[in-house]
């Protein structure tokens, strides 16, 4: 009987081993075609709007590195004006440029904004007056020597940027954007300024350290009763390392121009003096504004000499950092054309 039960209970176990597989159902064809056009459906316009989504924030981004450009130009300017002694307007410019000793010059570039400014420079000028005991300006140090000023002539250009390779032009492509450089020619330190000689006004090079020479391009020979004669030595001008300011200033020409009396009523209609006459006339416009012949309006300055007051304008193109070509003003897309704006009195002045 045992063993009977047992073969039963054997026989049942094996047959539910036995058994027949089940079987694994897969995608047909259609199924799986069905299913990658649905996929194709709404992945597609996710990607888009990620795409869109990714522009936006590329050309947002380059806006906001535009105007934060610009701000810190305008700044830097700013500063160095506070400093001004004399600022330059635009027939002043045209006399230095007339003369024999011009303004630095550099292919397609324009002077809009130049004035002379103070310069501190420590311990200079020796605490002992006696010429034989005194100590020269380069083995001054904090005990023997006194601080001292001196003059820089400094010139702000608009400059026009052809060569398709530069770095001043890429993404490259036709119109590269335009750029402002700054040039520096410093005086040097004057050991007699009543001489009569220009070289015996002013300590030899050779008698002074770096910060404390005169520039190569420096006219010894300068005048401040002559403020447009004698200005620079073009001999050094060879010296002379621009600094360049900021990038992607606008090239655009279509930008509406700004009102023809702008310079006139944001220096307050400054008036002069008609020679021979005790009566006074409005200054012109045309002597108020410098700009870039080109009239793109996008780097200019108001300038009135007799204050010495500059407004300065600078004007960017956001669009021209991410694609050569359109790039253009179009009134739709004004925001890509951000423009910074100062008001400068230097608060120096000269003879002071």
């Amino acid at each position: 009987m045992k063993s009977l039960l047992r073969l039963l209970l054997k026989t049942q176990h094996q047959r539910n081993r036995s058994g027949p597989a089940q079987t694994e159902k897969g995608m047909t064809l259609v199924e799986l075609l069905v299913g990658a056009i649905m996929a194709f459906l709404i992945i597609t316009p996710m990607l888009g709007f990620v795409v869109d989504m990714l522009n936006t924030d590329r050309r947002e981004q380059v806006k906001s590195n535009t105007e934060q450009d610009l701000q810190a130009a305008v700044d830097f300017i700013a500063q160095d004006l506070s400093q001004a002694i004399y600022i330059y307007d635009k027939d002043d410019i045209t006399a230095i440029n007339s003369s024999p000793t011009p303004l630095p010059s550099a292919p397609n570039a324009t002077p809009i904004l130049v004035f002379w400014k103070r310069k501190q420079i420590k311990n200079a000028v020796s605490v002992d007056t006696n010429p034989t005991t005194r100590v020269q300006p380069k083995d001054c140090t904090q005990n023997t020597c006194n601080d001292t000023y001196t003059r820089s002539l400094v010139a702000y250009y608009q400059v026009t940027e052809n060569n398709l390779n530069s770095i001043w032009c890429q993404p490259s492509g036709v119109p590269c954007p335009k750029r402002i450089e700054r040039y520096e020619i410093s005086e040097g330190i004057m050991e007699n300024p009543a001489a009569v000689t220009a070289s015996a006004r002013y300590f030899d090079n050779t008698e002074a350290n770096d910060g404390q020479r005169h520039s190569a391009a420096f006219n010894l020979n300068f005048d401040w009763n002559k403020p447009t004669e004698n200005v620079t030595n073009p001999a050094g001008f060879a010296g002379l390392n621009p600094q360049v300011l900021v990038n992607y200033i606008d090239q655009s020409a279509l930008v509406p121009p700004p009102p023809n009396d702008e310079c006139q009523k944001a220096l307050g209609n400054p008036r002069a003096q008609v020679p021979g006459t005790t009566t006074t006339s409005p200054v012109s416009e045309t002597t108020l504004k410098i700009s870039n012949p080109d009239n793109t309006n996008s780097f200019y300055a108001c300038v009135d000499t007799s204050q010495n007051i500059a407004r300065i304008t600078i004007r960017g193109n956001s669009l021209r950092r991410l694609q050569p070509n359109n790039a253009e003003y179009q009134t739709s897309r004004s925001a890509f054309f951000p423009t910074a704006t100062v008001q400068v009195q230097g608060l120096g002045g000269r003879g002071k």
